[in-house]
């Protein structure tokens, strides 16, 4: 074979090499959704959806028959229906209320949906609702990245609300309606691995488990446990937190990273259906309200793009915690206190 052969056919190796790389880079792995026989069993109850995917649930609080309020809870990122809820059982028994927590999409042993989308996971949740009986009306509280399927609730169910809580709704960028130079300047504060991870999951989805696979360069400050995501009250938080370990914890991401966390993200940054800023008071005769909770301090969410959120939105009911952080709702007092808001109406006091 002469030199000029040999050098085409190694050249030809190389390209079908990095093709093959590059092919093995960005597509993710097929999920192992529970129950297959591949996948993890099923240790929860679950219901089954209208397009045939399952939802997996938990059930907290006073029995569903004597409630006096019932309320769906949507976790966050890299969480799951076992979420840690600092209420005891007094306290939600004399609040009589009854709590519906669920994985979401591809988490913990809720089937991944493929066709995932903001406005999807709004009747996710009234399915959910319908299936299990929990009335005409029922409460919705969110948080974190969680957020999405509330502003979704508020955009296409809004009849089904008794009432609304968002804590620290992580914030899309590209919503329309925010004035470039705030975006801007609350976008570079962003370390620069999640500037690349958001532009990345926005433009360029196709490519976004490379990016959140490669080992060249730093990709997500969450899931690489930055410390600056957390400010003080936050790691206070934490180590209390680790003294109540979250059961089967080892179960969140147990469907496949993609499904779960990569979905999540790229859902959350990618082009809504509705911009949140245009929406209409859906209860304009007040016959329920909505709250939103931030913190001050919070490292992953600007204070200053959530007070545009809610002076653009004046039917909301804005707090903001001084000295807070991202994970407020997991304080005891906090988290009471927005319950017994939503609830009762009771005027929070917020320290």
């Amino acid at each position: 074979m002469s030199s000029s052969a040999m050098f085409t056919v190694a050249a030809s190796v190389l390209v079908v090499s990095a093709v093959i790389y590059v092919y093995k880079s960005v597509k993710p792995p097929p999920p192992k959704i529970c129950g297959t026989p591949n996948g993890p069993p099923i240790s929860s109850p679950r219901i089954k959806l209208n397009d045939g995917r399952h939802l997996a649930y938990r059930e907290r609080g006073v029995a569903k028959e004597h409630a006096k309020y019932k309320v769906i809870l949507v976790h966050g990122f890299d969480s799951s229906k076992d979420i840690y809820l600092p209420l005891s059982q007094d306290t939600m028994d004399e609040l009589g209320v009854y709590i519906l927590s669920f994985d979401r999409a591809g988490y913990g042993e809720s089937d991944p949906n493929p066709n995932r989308s903001v406005k999807r996971e709004a009747y996710d949740i009234q399915e959910l609702a319908d299936q299990l009986k929990l009335g005409q009306k029922f409460y919705v509280i969110g948080m974190s990245i969680g957020t999405h399927p509330i502003w979704a609730c508020l955009k296409y169910i809004p009849h089904r609300l008794a009432g609304v809580t968002l804590v620290v709704p992580v914030i899309n960028y590209w919503w329309p309606s925010f004035p470039p130079k705030l975006k801007n300047e609350a976008y570079k504060k962003q370390l620069k691995r999640d500037q690349c991870k958001l532009r990345i999951a926005h433009y360029a989805p196709a490519l976004f488990y490379w990016w959140m696979t490669q080992k060249f360069f730093p990709y997500c400050s969450i899931l690489q446990r930055h410390p600056i995501i957390l400010n003080k009250r936050d790691l206070q938080t934490v180590q209390k937190m680790s003294q109540e370990p979250m059961p089967n914890e080892h179960k969140i991401r147990q469907q496949g990273v993609y499904e779960s966390l990569h979905r999540d993200i790229m859902v959350h940054f990618g082009n809504w259906e509705f911009d949140p800023m245009e929406l209409k008071n859906p209860f304009p005769n007040n016959e329920a309200s909505v709250h939103l909770w931030h913190g001050h301090e919070d490292k992953l969410v600007p204070y200053e793009m959530q007070r545009y959120v809610a002076k653009k939105l004046p039917w909301i009911r804005y707090h903001e915690v001084s000295d807070g952080g991202h994970l407020i709702i997991h304080e005891s007092s906090l988290c009471v206190a927005m319950f017994r808001e939503l609830l009762l109406g009771e005027e929070p006091i917020i320290a």
